[in-house]
């Protein structure tokens, strides 16, 4: 399974169990909450009816006063009432009077005149000075039946002559706490899906972080100049990417330099002994050597030591640019203006060689102007080099899919089968056609790696009609 994946999986499992545990928390609370709650207003209205029932109860008229009346209308009517979506079309409470001995005198329902209330817990803790109430069940069958009642002293003086109890079932609440459940539940499901999706977020985040770290790694090991790659907000890859980005800036210096030792002591050997040669001779012979000879032979001292100077400042300028991973002074450049001076240029060396090349399309490029031009400058030298005289060197360059193409095709020998693959490689050349002797070999490599600066590419092949062309390959921008 992919990192990502477990990590979202981990995240949804998580925040699953702590959403539900939350909601199962606030939930249990909701109907305990709600009771609470009216059981507080019931202990209001308890007290006000006792108040208010005082007077007909002292004075003995409580079945044809004032307050006895009120409470049958009370049970009669419609309040007609929209309380938060739920709808109202009478009354739940229930008002029963007991008297000093526990005993029922007046019931709004009428349903428990005479019986003796004195042990239920409402009546008999408030006959006793304390706070009385109690939730019992109207019908043992049902739970859910279950009604709420809470009692109020009805006093004379400080002596206790009576009990007022309101009563009011539990079951006519359950509207709202069923929509307060629900509610509760959209919303959770809701704040599920929100944390999800960041959830998801986050691991997509992570994930495209660790694949980049990936991608620059099997790059690194494919041998490919990639720069390190930078993450936005993220201090714990940033170090591991500049870790890593170290890690092979230390590897690639210890195996270049092993690298270049063997290949430069191999190249040297032959311009050494060239030399050594010479001077030998020089020393033993002296001056009796005709000055011909003398002259022969110093001059391929100088020739071999400028070779090998020639090949050290390649060298020098190949392994710079190998230890860059990134573009320095990088700006717009004109790759039409950038092709009429490099051919400008090298018009003196073309002798009786043509350079063709149709009207050029704008081009711009987002590169180092002086990298580029020394590139495609060492594409147009090796192709003038293997042009006969008379010869003939076409120039296109073509845009499409964002990329830029410029092919130097050149009317020379073709490539032989067993150089094509090794071209580019450092000190490896073909002889000159005119001369017969082979350059440093460097040059190739130095215009690979200026292209690859650019995240462009070069090739060298053989054309189907005759000749060789070469092909660079630049991203616009």
């Amino acid at each position: 399974m992919r990192f990502s994946l477990r990590i979202f999986f981990g995240y949804f499992l998580l925040v699953s169990l702590l959403a539900t545990y939350v909601l199962s928390l606030v939930r249990d609370e909701i109907k305990p909450a709600v009771r609470q709650s009216s059981e507080e207003v019931l202990v209001d209205t308890a007290n006000l009816l006792a108040e208010l029932i005082q007077p007909d109860f002292i004075a003995g008229r409580l079945d044809a006063g004032r307050f006895a009346k009120a409470i049958k209308l009370f049970a009669e009517r419609n309040p007609q009432a929209q309380v938060w979506g739920v709808q109202r079309d009478k009354t739940f409470l229930r008002v029963y009077v007991t008297d000093a001995q526990g005993k029922v005198i007046m019931d709004s329902t009428g349903q428990a005149l005479g019986q003796d209330y004195s042990q239920w817990r409402d009546v008999y803790l408030t006959l006793r000075g304390q706070y009385g109430a109690r939730s019992s069940l109207a019908d043992p069958k049902n739970e859910l039946s279950t009604v709420m009642h809470v009692a109020a002293p009805i006093t004379k003086g400080k002596e206790i002559v009576g009990v007022l109890t309101v009563a009011r079932p539990n079951w006519a609440m359950q509207p709202f706490i069923d929509r307060s459940e629900n509610k509760l539940w959209r919303a959770g499901l809701l704040l599920l899906a929100i944390g999800l999706v960041i959830g998801a977020m986050f691991s997509w985040w992570l994930s495209r972080g660790i694949n980049k770290l990936t991608g620059f790694a099997l790059a690194v090991s494919e041998g490919q100049t990639v720069p390190v790659p930078v993450f936005t907000a993220n201090r714990e890859l940033t170090t591991l990417a500049t870790a890593l980005g170290t890690m092979r800036e230390r590897l690639e210096g210890k195996a270049y330099i092993e690298n270049y030792v063997h290949d430069l002591t191999h190249e040297l050997k032959s311009p050494l002994a060239g030399i050594r040669g010479a001077a030998e001779i020089l020393f033993e012979e002296g001056l009796a050597l005709k000055e011909g000879d003398h002259s022969r032979f110093t001059g391929h001292i100088r020739q071999e030591t400028a070779r090998m100077q020639q090949i050290v400042d390649r060298l020098l300028q190949l392994a710079t640019l190998e230890a860059r991973h990134a573009l320095k002074d990088a700006e717009p450049v004109d790759i039409a203006r950038l092709l009429d001076e490099v051919i400008t240029a090298l018009s003196p060396q073309a002798g009786t060689r043509q350079i063709l090349h149709a009207p050029w399309p704008s081009a711009i490029i987002h590169g180092e102007a002086f990298l580029l031009t020394q590139a495609i400058r060492n594409l147009l030298q090796n192709a003038l080099d293997f042009t006969p005289e008379h010869g003939q060197i076409h120039i296109g360059m073509t845009i499409a899919a964002q990329s830029l193409q410029i092919a130097i095709h050149n009317q020379g020998e073709p490539i032989p089968d067993y150089a094509l693959t090794r071209l580019f490689e450092r000190f490896y050349s073909l002889p000159r056609p005119a001369t017969g002797k082979k350059s440093t070999g460097l040059g190739l490599a130095l215009t690979r790696t200026m292209l690859e600066l650019h995240g462009g590419s070069v090739s060298l092949a053989n054309h189907a009609e005759g000749g060789v062309v070469a092909r660079v390959c630049l991203p616009l921008g």
